[in-house]
């Protein structure tokens, strides 16, 4: 099957993240949230990403051309001609779970599901549908237009011809792929990444270290982009929580256990650049202020 239109649910970071990459691949795009001043806010961020990508030259064709390939949606039902679903709303097993039970009964019986989860195995969510062995992980990193990995995650009934197009759909994307061939909570990527992100909180609690000399430790000591702190708060500091319990939950594992200031965030409200506060301050613009 020819895969001409894509819908995607969720019009925050990460979907409207994707739903960006969809419209520069040259997909037709639908970009759906539940209230329209969401998704209105999801079309203006894109559409700033996408003017910087094509002012630096790294994206082909005009702003307009890309940005009219993205239609907006509030209503489920505008997923009933897409071709393949993108999924990419909270980290929350059973919102996923409804959301899917209702695009199951929308969607063609041959369009591939594709959730969009960074811990929770893929199997649990796929079984609130009729389609196991085309539903599928695809773990976006944020941003998503920046970041070039893409984990695909099989399910237990996942079918080889769902990871083969998964995989396929992510190449055209830009993206590098790997694949994890068993469906664990975290997968292969964060697995390794949450026990050093929940040390260097537990470093922070105990007074060892500041947040912003472990963030410097990482980017010039081990040549990563973005410190953990910071990533941590463009991603959201909700979605690491519920990613780090999903795995604990899973493993019981205490090196996947949320250290308590973590939980002491997300429980305040201090969420990253998204509320203005998380791991560090930030203005109305997201620029960073200094340190929370």
């Amino acid at each position: 099957m020819e895969i001409k239109k894509i819908f995607v649910a969720g019009a925050g970071l990460m979907g409207g993240g994707i739903a960006q990459v969809c419209a520069q691949a040259g997909y037709r795009v639908v970009m759906r949230d539940l209230m329209p001043e969401i998704v209105e806010k999801g079309i203006k961020n894109i559409k700033w990403s996408v003017t910087k990508l094509v002012e630096k030259g790294k994206v082909q064709g005009s702003v307009a051309e890309i940005m009219e390939r993205i239609e907006p949606a509030t209503d489920l039902s505008s997923a009933s001609d897409a071709d393949f679903v993108f999924e990419a709303i909270v980290e929350i097993l059973e919102v996923k779970r409804e959301l899917f039970e209702e695009l199951d009964k929308i969607c063609r019986p041959d369009v591939i599901f594709a959730t969009n989860t960074s811990a929770i195995p893929i199997t649990n969510i796929a079984e609130a549908t009729r389609r196991a062995s085309r539903f599928v992980g695809t773990h976006f990193f944020s941003p998503v237009p920046m970041m070039r990995i893409l984990e695909i995650v099989k399910g237990l009934l996942t079918s080889d011809q769902t990871v083969k197009t998964a995989v396929e759909i992510g190449k055209s994307l830009g993206k590098e792929t790997i694949v994890v061939n068993r469906d664990v909570a975290g997968f292969a990527l964060n697995r390794i990444n949450f026990p050093s992100t929940i040390e260097a909180i537990k470093l922070v609690e105990a007074g060892v270290v500041s947040v912003e000399d472990v963030d410097k430790g990482m980017r010039f000591g081990f040549g990563r982009p973005m410190g953990p702190f910071e990533t941590a708060d463009l991603a959201g500091l909700d979605v690491g929580f519920n990613a780090m319990s999903a795995v604990y939950k899973e493993t019981q594992d205490e090196k996947f256990h949320p250290p308590m200031l973590l939980q002491r965030k997300v429980k305040i409200g201090h969420l990253g650049r998204k509320t203005g506060i998380g791991w560090y301050r930030y203005d109305e613009k997201g620029n960073k202020l200094g340190p929370a």
